[in-house]
């Protein structure tokens, strides 16, 4: 099975203060972070650029740089440019906004082994009853997104095929964790710290 890889760092990191994709993660950024999780699965791996694209598409490393040119629109808008940048050979595709650091290399082995064991349209990870990221979905789902109008938002396609999902129960609340501010951004470094 060949698994893409869509990595969200268009947005504009206001509440942050500054991008959060740049931010340094136990001695890398947070973008290289999650392009070398993502990228021990995925191929090709696709990072959606927006806001500061010039400074976060230089932390992208290997990644294939997309550029959203309407970041203002939202996250579908920037998973919709991703996705269209997915190759047609690709038969499944991992997507997750970039501010979730902590999530951990197992977890996405799960997703990817579970992905590949059944013929479920979505695999999610559950940790604690949540779900969480990244988000596993087939061809099938590509499609149903992209078709999303704008103004819409990604659940509305993933919460259609809930019932078919396989639910990957893991041990990881760096599924859940994202870091959208100073004061989540140091908590979460600090679990890291003490983990």
């Amino acid at each position: 099975m060949k698994i893409a890889g869509v990595i969200l760092a268009a947005g504009q990191s206001r509440r942050m203060g500054r991008p959060k994709a740049l931010l340094d993660w136990r001695g890398d950024t947070v973008l290289g972070r999650m392009t070398g999780l993502l990228g021990a699965v995925c191929e090709p791996l696709i990072v959606v650029l927006g806001y500061h694209a010039e400074d976060v598409g230089a932390a992208a490393g290997r990644a294939i740089r997309v550029l959203n040119p309407n970041p203002e629109q939202g996250m579908l808008s920037s998973l919709q440019c991703g996705l269209r940048a997915v190759p047609g050979e690709a038969d499944a595709v991992f997507f997750t906004p970039v501010d979730y650091p902590g999530i951990q290399p197992h977890t996405v082995e799960a997703l990817a082994a579970a992905l590949r064991a059944s013929p479920a349209p979505l695999a999610l990870p559950v940790c604690g009853g949540r779900r969480g990221h990244p988000v596993a979905i087939r061809r099938a789902l590509i499609e149903e997104i992209l078709a999303l109008p704008a103004g819409a938002q990604p659940r509305e396609a993933i919460h259609r095929h809930l019932d078919q999902a396989v639910l990957v129960e893991v041990a990881d609340p760096g599924i859940l964790e994202d870091i959208d501010d100073p004061e989540s951004y140091a908590r979460l470094r600090e679990a890291e710290t003490r983990g």
